[in-house]
């Protein structure tokens, strides 16, 4: 329960009564279409409907969730370069332009 407290705070998870049964929802501001949540919830989906329909083990679904986000192929990531390589890059360009 207290992890459910804590996505509560962080996410604004809510419980609601949907026909007498409990529900948990997200506040529409933080699930917005292409919300880092958003990302997130759907890259799960991709990957429970994978092992519904028998496109992957139950054995590498719980990989995949062990390792995410490293072993995520639904959200596009870019390494970006470190401000120590970045500095070096732009002090080897501008000695070149003078």
């Amino acid at each position: 329960m207290h992890t459910l407290f804590a996505l509560e705070d962080i996410y604004g998870l809510k419980v609601k009564n949907v026909d007498g049964q409990p529900h948990l929802c997200l506040d529409a501001s933080i699930s917005a279409p292409g919300s880092s949540v958003d990302k997130m919830l759907r890259a799960w989906l991709q990957q429970t409907d994978k092992l519904k329909n028998v496109e992957i083990s139950k054995e590498e679904y719980d990989e995949w969730r062990y390792k995410y986000p490293e072993l995520d192929t639904y959200q596009k990531r870019a390494k970006i370069p470190s401000q120590e390589l970045s500095d070096y890059f732009v002090k080897e360009l501008t000695k070149k332009e003078k």
